[in-house]
């Protein structure tokens, strides 16, 4: 006859494979977290909904298929040129009219 006593379930909990399974499971949710938090980031700085897509991306089994949609469907970052910058400045009043045509024509031959 087998008998079973309470001190041997301690090897069974804290071995190797009884341990294992648990780091595995943190660790890939981890994992989840930290791209759902860039893709956050990187939404938000193209105008998109952050929350949304991080969201998305958390979700384990279908995380991957959302992150590549997100991949394939982002906006790109948009680029301002330095005039229009200029022109922004001038329209809130930063500069007079003097500086704003002078750094106009700087920018215009390349120094600016």
């Amino acid at each position: 006859m087998i008998s079973y006593h309470m001190m041997d379930w301690g090897p069974m909990w804290w071995g190797t494979w009884g341990v294992f399974p648990l780091i595995w499971m943190l660790g890939y949710w981890l994992v989840f977290l930290v791209i759902a938090y860039l893709v956050y980031r990187d939404a938000e700085s193209r105008g998109m909904n952050g929350l949304l897509w991080a969201l998305l991306v958390v979700l384990p089994w279908i995380g991957i298929l959302f992150l590549i949609m997100y991949l394939l469907k982002r906006d790109e970052i948009p680029s301002r040129s330095a005039e229009s910058i200029l022109d922004e400045r001038y329209a809130r009043g930063e500069l007079s009219r003097d500086e704003y045509l002078r750094m106009k024509e700087d920018l215009r031959r390349g120094r600016g």
